[in-house]
Order: structure tokens, then sequence, then C-alpha cells
């Protein structure tokens, strides 16, 4: 690891952007989602007028691990206080879960993300959490056929601008 990436974004907002960990070029500038698919997930945001600067984003692991794999669970549950504080800090009414890894995990399932995303879950009593598609997996499903991730998360995004304007 080069840089410890903690997260970006408005300390105030009532969304927050959770996804699994930084990759390299987060591990590089020491900010999430900069990549490839932090550029796709811009460009998703974008779509529905949501800035980035608008909302918050983090990673479940603060740090990436060694070559690009999966957190292990017990690298999740170590991180898991920090971001526990950033929810905390951030008091956000709606969190988006980025693919499986933050999903599973916050809302304690093995279920994957094609079944649970785009649905509501309410957590810990007063937050909504919303799962999506991680951008990285749009990136490596080039179909948009009806149906597909990409036509799905297209669906996904419309339906949270909609929540966020019933805020």
């Amino acid at each position: 690891r080069t840089k410890v990436v903690p997260g970006e974004g408005n300390e105030k907002s009532k969304v927050m952007f959770i996804g699994e960990a930084p990759g390299e070029e987060e591990d590089l500038k020491g900010r999430p989602f900069v990549g490839k698919a932090g550029q796709l997930l811009t460009k998703i945001l974008q779509s529905v007028n949501i800035k980035r600067k608008d909302i918050f984003i983090t990673n479940m692991l603060k740090c990436r691990p060694p070559a690009n794999r999966n957190p292990s669970k017990s690298e999740i549950e170590t991180c898991f206080p920090y971001l526990e504080t950033q929810i905390a800090l951030i008091n956000p009414k709606i969190i988006v879960t980025l693919g499986n890894i933050p999903t599973q995990y916050l809302l304690e399932t093995t279920e994957g993300i094609t079944k649970l995303r785009g649905q509501w879950f309410d957590w810990l009593g007063e937050i909504k959490i919303f799962p999506m598609f991680h951008p990285s997996y749009l990136l490596r499903n080039e179909a948009t056929f009806p149906g597909s991730p990409k036509e799905l998360t297209w669906k996904d995004i419309k339906t949270l601008k909609q929540a966020i304007a019933n805020l």
C-alpha cells in the first residue's frame, strides 16, 4: 500500500456511497474512486445531475489489499470501526453500497448483489441502504440489453435520484 484512502466529499451529505477497497489509482492518489471505476461512477452520478462534491464516498477498507484481491473478512472487521465512525459523523439518510462486499457485510447476508440491488433496506433504524452494482463490474460487462447490469444500474440511479429529491 502507498496511501490510506479515508474517503471524501460533503461531510454533511445525506447520501454516502460505500465501495469495497481502494484500487491501484486510489492507492497512488489517496482518493477514493479516481480510477476507471471511479470515473464511471462519476458519469453515472452526472447522468442524473448528482455531483460528487454533494455526496460522501468511501470504502469498507481504507487500504488496498495486496494484488487487488477481495478484502478478507478479518480485514473488513479490522477496518469496520473506522467506517462505523465515518457513518456516525456524516449521519447519512441513505447509504449506497457498491458491490457484494459492503452490501453483504452491512446487511449481514450471503445473498448476492444481483438479487439485492435496486431495493431499499432499513439499517440501524434511521438509515436506508440501497445496493447497486459496483462500477468495476459494469466495466467488465459491456452489454446494454434490457435486464443487463448497465440497464439495471440506469434504473437504480434514477430510483436513487428520486429518493434524494424526497429527503
